[in-house]
C-alpha cells in the first residue's frame, strides 16, 4: 500500500484544508466522502505505525502496540482496540449487521437509554453506500427485520446444516449473517475460506484499509504523518485553529480549516479533556456490549459445514415491550470449534458455539478523565448495568425455546466474555441540551468546525457489532458538513 508519508517536522511547515485525527473506521470513510468534495491537502495523523498486512501475518498481532499502554485502567474490566493505522479496520472479524430501527430510540419507546438525533431511515442510504463499499455478503430476507433500498453487494454465506433447520423455522427472526468477508472474490479480496483466523486473514477475504483504501490513501492531497500522538487543540470560543502532537518524543503544531476526530472512545474524550473542551458529557457513558459463550450439544446433527466463521444471527430476543425492563440480545450461531470437538467417538461434530451479546446501559460512573499530573487518559468502570446483566439472564432461560427446532441434547454455560471490543459513548451526538457533544451530523455543538466520528458518539448501545454503523455515520457527516 502506498502512503504519502510525510515526517512531523513537514506537517507542521503546512497548512491544510482539514486536519483528520486517526485512521480507523470513522476517520478513513469520513476521508473517502471528503475527498469529493476537498481541493487542498488532507493531513492524517495517526497514533501507531504502518503495520503491512504481510508484517501482522509475520508477528502473529495487528500491532505492536499494546492498547493497555495507551491508558490507566483503574478496573479489571479489558478494553482491546488497535493503535496503527487503519485501526479497528486490522482487527475486526468483519461482521456487519445493521442496528435496528428501534435502536434509535430507546428512550422513545421504551424509557431507557438515549434516543438518537436521526433515525434508522435517515442513515439508511448511508448504510447501502457503505456495504457496497465493503462489498458485504448478506441475507436478502433480512429486509423484513432491517428494511433496505438496495440488494447486499454480495450473496450470503452458505449456511451450516443447523442454520438451515432454523431459517426454515424462523424466516421472521433467523438470518445468515451479513458480513464484510467475501462470498465471492473481488479485485483486492479473495472469497471466505472459514479458516476462522479473522483478526488476522490469511487471504484478505475480510474488508481492511488495506485492500480497500489504497486509493484514498495515495491520492496526492493525502498526506499521512505516522507515530504522532495528539496531545491537544488550539481552539477559541468557538472553533479548533490548531493541534499539538508528539512525534519521536518532539512537540509539532499544525494547523487548519477543519478538524475531524476519530480516536477511539478512550483517545477522543481524552483529548478533548487535555484541551479544555469538556462541552456536554465528555469523556462520559463508556461502554461496550455485554457477551456470555454458550456451547449446545445436538443429538445426531452436525456443524460446521458453513462458508465462514459466523453463519447465523438470531433475533428472536432482539426487540419488544420487554426492553423497558431487561436488555435486548442477539445470538451469533458460530461455525467455529472454540471448545473443540466432542470427545464421543463419531458424535465429533455435533456441537454449537453460540455467543449472546446483550445491549447495555451507558453510565457516567463508567468513564474517561485524564490524569492532572502526565494528561494520560484515566479509565474507570463500575461495571455493566443490571439491565445488560437480567437480559443475558433472561436471554439464557429462554435459549431452549429458541432453539426448539434442533435436536438439543444439552446446553452448557462456556461463561462471560471479558470483552467485545467495541469502545463507545464518550462524546455521544443528540441535541444541545441533553448532555450529548455533537450533533445530528457530527459537528461538536461548541467548536464547529469540528467533526468527531467513530463509535465515541453512539447515543446508545445496540447489540449489533458496530463497525457498520460508525462507517455509515462518518460518510453521512462528511456529505452533509464539508
Amino acid at each position: 500500500m502506498n502512503l504519502n508519508i510525510v515526517s512531523a517536522e513537514q506537517a507542521s511547515q503546512q497548512k491544510y484544508e482539514l486536519i483528520i485525527i486517526g485512521s480507523g473506521f470513522g476517520s478513513s470513510f469520513f476521508l473517502l466522502e471528503a475527498l469529493k468534495k476537498i481541493n487542498g491537502n488532507i493531513l492524517v495523523l495517526e497514533w501507531g505505525d504502518y503495520n503491512s498486512w504481510n508484517w501482522q501475518l509475520s508477528q502473529g498481532k495487528n500491532s505492536a502496540v499494546d492498547p493497555a499502554d495507551t491508558f490507566k485502567n483503574t478496573a479489571e474490566k479489558e478494553w482491546n482496540c488497535t493503535i496503527g493505522f487503519g485501526g479497528g479496520m486490522n482487527c475486526w472479524f468483519a461482521q456487519t449487521p445493521r442496528f435496528h430501527p428501534a435502536d434509535f430510540k430507546t428512550a422513545s419507546l421504551y424509557g431507557v437509554g438515549n434516543d438518537w438525533p436521526i433515525s434508522y431511515d435517515d442513515l439508511e442510504p448511508y448504510y447501502c453506500d457503505v456495504e457496497s463499499i465493503m462489498s458485504v455478503s448478506g441475507d436478502p430476507d433480512m429486509h423484513s427485520m432491517l428494511p433496505r433500498s438496495k440488494p447486499f453487494p454480495q450473496p450470503p454465506h452458505r449456511p451450516t446444516a443447523i442454520d438451515r433447520i432454523m431459517k426454515n423455522a424462523n424466516m421472521d427472526s433467523h438470518f445468515i449473517m451479513p458480513t464484510a468477508r467475501a462470498r465471492v472474490s473481488t479485485d483486492t479480496r479473495a472469497a471466505c475460506c472459514s479458516n476462522a483466523k479473522c483478526n488476522l486473514c490469511p487471504i484478505q477475504a475480510k474488508f481492511t484499509v488495506h485492500n480497500g483504501f489504497q486509493q484514498v490513501y495515495s491520492d496526492p492531497r493525502v498526506h499521512t504523518c505516522l507515530n504522532s500522538e495528539v496531545r491537544h487543540m488550539q481552539h477559541s470560543d468557538s472553533a479548533v485553529s490548531s493541534v499539538v502532537f508528539i512525534n519521536n518524543n518532539q512537540e509539532y503544531t499544525v494547523s487548519a480549516d477543519k478538524f475531524v476526530l476519530g480516536a477511539n472512545a478512550i483517545q477522543s474524550p481524552a483529548i478533548l479533556l487535555r484541551s479544555k473542551m469538556d462541552f456536554g458529557d465528555t469523556g462520559l457513558g463508556l461502554h461496550e456490549q455485554v457477551g456470555v459463550k454458550v456451547e449446545v450439544f445436538l443429538d445426531g446433527l452436525e456443524n460446521f459445514d458453513g462458508s465462514t466463521i459466523t453463519t447465523g444471527l438470531n433475533y428472536a430476543l432482539y426487540d419488544g415491550e420487554f426492553r423497558k425492563d431487561h436488555a435486548s440480545c442477539l445470538i451469533y450461531f458460530e461455525n467455529r470449534w472454540p471448545y473443540g470437538f466432542r470427545k464421543e467417538v463419531g458424535r465429533w461434530r455435533e456441537t454449537l458455539p453460540l455467543v449472546i451479546v446483550a445491549e447495555d446501559l451507558p453510565q457516567k460512573s463508567n468513564n474517561v478523565t485524564i490524569d492532572a499530573t502526565t494528561g494520560q487518559a484515566v479509565v474507570s468502570y463500575t461495571g455493566e448495568s443490571e439491565y445488560a446483566k437480567k437480559g443475558i439472564e433472561q436471554a439464557l432461560a429462554q435459549l431452549p425455546k429458541v432453539l426448539d427446532a434442533l435436536p438439543v441434547e444439552a446446553i452448557h454455560f462456556r461463561g462471560w466474555r471479558p470483552t467485545e471490543s467495541h469502545l463507545q459513548g464518550t462524546l455521544r451526538m443528540g441535541n444541545i441540551d441533553d448532555g450529548s457533544v455533537v450533533d445530528a451530523n457530527l459537528i461538536h455543538h461548541q467548536y464547529r468546525n469540528l467533526f468527531v466520528v467513530g463509535t465515541s458518539v453512539f447515543a446508545s448501545c445496540s447489540c449489533a457489532n458496530p463497525s457498520l454503523t460508525a462507517a455509515a455515520l462518518a460518510v453521512r457527516a462528511a456529505r452533509m458538513g464539508v
